[in-house]
């Protein structure tokens, strides 16, 4: 019993998410001052009677909302590594929720790198028997590297015997 968890428990487990730039409280704030910022702009135009300005200020702060929540949206997906020693599991979560699934046997499995001499790692692929996978599309270049100097070490130790 013991010996079977022991295969079972991950060497390597990293959740990947896109990195939003705001908080939520920062959304708050920045959709605060654009709105007052709409409103003080307005205000002369409207005094002047070039009201329909008015409007085209609510559309630019909706338009601005919008895109915001659509970013906010899509920082619900993320990417799950787990690497056991007769596993690598590579689960995928859309924003809407739908999910793929790919697993590897870490004995044959290679990770490759992209690297560009100036933008440093720009993609990184799981092979296995014919089978490519790209995974941490959403890192920055050096926390790609990172991750792949990371994952490259526990396959390694897996594939020595753990």
């Amino acid at each position: 019993m013991a010996d079977s968890d022991r295969f079972e428990r991950p060497v390597f487990s990293v959740v990947i998410r896109p990195h939003r730039s705001l908080s939520p409280q920062g959304f708050k704030v920045v959709m605060v001052l654009v709105c007052l910022t709409s409103i003080v702009a307005s205000i002369p135009f409207v005094v002047m009677g070039f009201w329909p300005v008015a409007g085209f200020f609510g559309l630019d702060f909706l338009g601005l909302y919008i895109a915001f929540r659509m970013s906010y949206r899509r920082g619900d997906a993320f990417e799950l590594l787990e690497l056991t020693p007769i596993r690598l599991l590579l689960r995928k979560v859309t924003h809407r929720g739908e999910v793929r699934e790919w697993r590897f046997n870490p004995l044959w499995t290679r990770l490759h790198r992209q690297v560009d001499d100036e933008f440093g790692v720009q993609e990184l692929t799981l092979a296995s028997r014919g089978q490519q996978v790209v995974v941490a599309h959403d890192l920055s270049p050096s926390e790609r590297e990172s991750l792949a100097d990371e994952l490259s070490r526990a396959l390694a130790d897996v594939k020595r015997g753990y």
